[in-house]
């Protein structure tokens, strides 16, 4: 089974950002991820991961929270795609949209 989530997830209170900027927090939910087992990919807008049980999916987003623990307040978007029979959809997704294509696309 193969699990993507994307989910972005920042601190919205005044104790933990500086100014609008959020990317302190966000770098240290990245360098807990990177940490892991679990692939991932960094975007400008969330955090892809892909794992093989929803469970595990579940237990980086508690890891991801884990790092904002001490914010006032935290604000979390998560999307799901689950499907069973195949792996490694982080790389395969794209290259199967670049095989339609016939070219390589910006990733």
């Amino acid at each position: 089974m193969s699990v993507l989530l994307e989910f972005a997830m920042f601190p919205t209170s005044d104790d933990c950002r500086d100014g609008s900027s959020v990317s302190a927090q966000v770098s240290k939910i990245i360098d807990a991820i990177d940490k892991t087992y679990v692939s991932y990919q960094l975007t400008p807008m969330g955090t892809i991961i892909e794992t093989d049980t929803m469970q595990e999916a579940l237990a980086i987003i508690e890891l991801a929270y884990e790092q904002l623990s001490d914010c006032e307040r935290v604000y979390s978007s998560l999307k799901f795609d689950i499907r069973k029979n195949t792996k490694n959809r982080l790389k395969t997704k794209i290259a199967s949209v670049e095989k339609v294509l016939d070219r390589e696309v910006n990733h």
